[in-house]
């Protein structure tokens, strides 16, 4: 039985969510059930009242007002979230994404380079502990 996971999407694109949830249904290894947020407040809501035992978190790198992840991911940190972070970016070119650890991310990957295969992986290499069977 393939494990279960819960991921959330921070993304003020809604047209993300769409394009992730697809890809999401197309990983055989895991069930994996994605919640979406447009905002950090959002997230933050999430992460503190859901009860939803989250693992990983998906940001995308600028949301508006022109915040990207060295404003956004310590947010979620300071909100108590330990698991993985990664930051998703339609370019991971720039310097300041060679310093991702110092704000809390753990990895970075761009739009895309997101298919099935790479989901699967960075949910093997990032979700560390047994999966519930269950939502």
């Amino acid at each position: 039985m393939a494990a279960h996971v819960n991921i959330l999407l921070v993304d003020d694109d809604p047209a993300e969510n769409v394009i992730l949830s697809a890809l999401m249904r197309k990983v055989t290894s895991y069930v994996i059930t994605l919640h979406y947020v447009e905002t950090v407040d959002g997230a933050l809501d999430f992460i503190r009242s859901s009860g939803v035992a989250l693992d990983m978190i998906l940001m995308d790198n600028r949301l508006q007002p022109q915040a990207d992840f060295r404003e956004t991911v310590p947010e979620l940190r300071r909100a108590g979230y330990i698991g993985p972070v990664g930051v998703i970016s339609s370019s991971i070119s720039d310097a300041y994404f060679q310093k991702i650890e110092d704000y809390g991310v753990d990895f970075r990957i761009d739009k895309a380079e997101l298919d099935p295969t790479a989901i699967e992986f960075l949910l093997r290499e990032y979700v560390r502990r047994e999966a519930s069977a269950g939502p």
